[in-house]
């Protein structure tokens, strides 16, 4: 991808840009001498974000919108551009989440999850394509996650919305191809983040949510994304949690279904109960909470295994020949197993049924 010539000149949009990994993200380019617009809901929070480029020594435009109202999107990044120019990068952020089993979750909560983490993506994805299909040039990134390959309890709308931006963006990819655009997608999968979701994300269970372990920074997530500006790969798994899951989800995905079952309700939860006056971000943002790091710095690594390009591309090849392999040999002792006559069946052991 052909960026302009100085990193001066460059502009990147973020969404969710208020806190978390959004933030993270945009003091990585901010340090770097980026140009940033800035979308989320809260304008008092974007300001402050926007104090920080500059101390940092970026330069920011805030553009508050919410980014489930496509028009607002479609505004915030109009304006970005007659303030700052062609936009180079437009990275899209922004999510919520409900922690709740399905059958305590409302048809609005599922509808609000689903329009602000999946077309949330949809409509920054389709503003920067507004700008950059007239110049064929650009990247867009998709913060995405390993729960885009692998569903979790209490967390189904989410891992819905993860889902289907997965298939939204491989759908587009090939547009782009067949239109022999110039403009660059990727993905990143990540892993938990300590990230304030969980101190501030609607529940309806009796404990406070927490990251399931192994949890890593929003700084590193930063750092993966902006590499990802200056490599770019189809797609990003960080974390070896990530690579775990999207790999043995493609091998064991029924063992998988019981193990979380299992496991995930307790690792989903803290020792904490919920207090009656805790606000969600759900319909309105919280804007005491807004910050780039969680309650989980404690248990939090700032590195991360990062895999990309030939790794990526190699390694569901690598696990579908495994599998493929394990097919193979038990066909083949099938077919050994029926050539044999039957008392030589019954020396070996095996139960012979009477067809």
């Amino acid at each position: 991808m052909t960026l302009s010539h100085s990193p001066s000149s460059e502009v990147v949009v973020v969404t969710g840009a208020s806190a978390g990994v959004g933030r993270a993200i945009v003091h990585q380019f901010a340090r770097a001498g980026w140009r940033i617009g800035l979308i989320a809901r809260d304008e008092q929070a974007l300001e402050e974000v926007r104090r920080e480029v500059e101390q940092l020594g970026g330069r920011a435009i805030v553009a508050a919108a919410d980014v489930a109202d496509a028009d607002a999107v479609f505004a915030a990044a109009e304006r970005i551009k007659q303030t700052f120019g062609a936009i180079d990068v437009w990275i899209n952020d922004a999510m919520v989440t409900v922690f709740a089993p399905v059958w305590l979750m409302t048809p609005e909560e599922y509808r609000r999850v689903t329009e602000v983490t999946y077309l949330g993506q949809v409509h920054g994805t389709m503003a920067a394509l507004r700008h950059m299909r007239p110049v064929n040039r650009g990247m867009i990134i998709q913060i995405g996650s390993a729960l885009a390959y692998r569903g979790i309890p209490l967390q189904s709308a989410y891992c819905g919305s993860k889902h289907a931006i997965r298939g939204f963006t491989d759908s587009l990819r090939t547009e782009l191809i067949h239109d022999r655009s110039r403009i660059r997608l990727t993905v990143m999968e990540l892993p938990a983040v300590n990230t304030p979701q969980f101190d501030w994300a609607r529940t309806h269970m009796p404990r406070k949510p927490r990251p399931v372990a192994p949890v890593v920074q929003p700084e590193v997530i930063a750092r993966a994304v902006f590499n990802a500006v200056r490599h770019p790969s189809r797609e990003y798994w960080i974390g070896l949690s990530t690579l775990k899951v999207i790999l043995g989800n493609m091998v064991l995905p029924a063992f998988l279904d019981h193990l979380l079952a299992r496991v995930a309700y307790r690792g989903q939860e803290t020792g904490q109960q919920v207090s009656p006056e805790r606000q969600d971000n759900l319909l309105a943002p919280v804007h005491a909470l807004h910050r780039m790091r969680g309650s989980f710095s404690d248990e939090s690594t700032d590195t991360a295994v990062v895999a990309s390009g030939p790794i990526a591309r190699i390694a569901p090849v690598l696990m579908g020949a495994m599998v493929f392999f394990g097919i193979g040999m038990l066909a083949a002792s099938g077919a050994r197993y029926r050539r044999l006559p039957r008392d030589g069946r019954a020396r070996l052991g095996m139960h012979v049924k009477p067809y």
